[in-house]
């Protein structure tokens, strides 16, 4: 079942759409026409019981004010570059500095978090979900090329969500799409993550510096924080500052190294041993970007007026390596003229 009602209006007086998405459990999803925000997913415990698992606002003024973009689709390029530069074919392109002291975040000030995207809902036998599409013209945010971006939310009676990513050029540009989700998997509004139990499939973090760029090295995560190939509480080394890469992210901030082979297949778990609600992550992406809300401190509240609070979430946002741009060593986001950008992650829930 699908329902639309309106869930504000932008400052441009521009009209901002919900639409929820249940399946025959009950489970569902709520996305917005703006940013493709998820700003509701509704799961059961192993009770039965229905918790939104996702940080996010009550508004639309408070999602453009609120920060840290909550559930919503990421791009052109999701994490950071360095200086806000790069070149491309010869040409250098500088970009929005809008993080830190000068580098580009989450594809500049109005990135596709603020766009407004055309939503066609649709329903199948054992899923439903929503088509959304929206065109970013070139020189958008100074990056080369009118892209053609869609974006597929599926809701399946399995109770996973699949994100098909889509999009085209006609210059040659760069890409790197990914959904900011922030979950809590006891409920937005039950506390802290740090007892929630992560495994990932990473035998390295790409590297950064004090200022949270890639320095172009991995980082092996035997024998540190980061390794996560075997379940660990969230907040078991979170604080270890005795590694550098902890102190320079506040914490867990970085891009963990898949393997990927062209499938789209499990890279990591997050489970609740409070409610029993597993989160398994899927995706053909070569990484993951795991960052525990170090930062997470706005004065906007949440839904129901839920303080925002460092670490009561964690994002698992499947992507590129940041910089990749600048990084030849690193797997390219250079999406060519002819080519398409063409991309699934699927986070599934169940219980145990």
């Amino acid at each position: 079942m699908i329902t639309k009602e309106l869930f504000g209006k932008k400052p441009c007086g521009c009209e901002v759409y919900a639409y929820t998405v249940e399946n025959k459990n009950g489970a569902s999803i709520r996305v917005l026409s703006m940013g493709g925000i998820l700003q509701q997913i509704n799961m059961p415990d192993r009770d039965g019981k229905l918790a939104d698992v996702v940080c996010g606002f009550d508004s639309v003024d408070d999602y453009l004010n609120g920060g840290g973009y909550h559930g919503s689709l990421i791009g052109r390029y999701g994490n950071r570059i360095a200086n806000g530069r790069f070149t491309l074919d010869g040409v250098t392109y500088q970009l929005a500095q809008n993080s830190g002291i000068s580098n580009h975040l989450h594809g500049g000030n109005v990135g596709f978090n603020q766009k407004i995207w055309d939503v066609t809902p649709f329903e199948k036998a054992d899923e439903s979900g929503l088509i959304l599409k929206m065109t970013s013209p070139d020189g958008d945010e100074n990056y080369p090329g009118k892209l053609d971006v869609t974006v597929t939310y599926t809701l399946t009676d399995k109770n996973e969500l699949k994100i098909h990513y889509e999009a085209v050029t006609d210059k040659n540009t760069i890409v790197n799409m990914t959904n900011h989700s922030y979950f809590n998997l006891d409920g937005f509004d039950s506390g802290d993550i740090l007892d929630e139990i992560l495994t990932v499939d990473a035998d390295s973090i790409t590297e950064i510096d004090e200022n949270l760029i890639a320095t172009g090295r991995e980082y092996p995560v035997e024998g540190t924080p980061f390794d996560f190939r075997k379940p660990e509480k969230v907040g078991a080394r979170i604080n270890d500052k005795s590694d550098p890469q902890i102190a320079f992210g506040g914490g867990y901030d970085h891009n963990f190294n898949l393997k990927p082979d062209g499938t789209v297949k499990k890279v990591a778990e997050l489970y609740s041993p409070k409610s029993g609600r597993v989160m398994d992550v899927y995706t053909d992406q070569p990484g993951v970007q795991i960052y525990a809300a170090n930062m997470m401190d706005g004065d906007v509240p949440f839904k129901k007026g839920v303080k925002q609070e460092p670490r009561h979430a964690i994002c698992l946002e499947t992507q590129h390596a940041p910089d990749s741009p600048n990084h030849p060593n690193f797997p390219t986001t250079e999406l060519k003229v002819g080519e398409k950008y063409d991309t699934t992650t699927i986070y599934a829930f169940s219980v145990r």
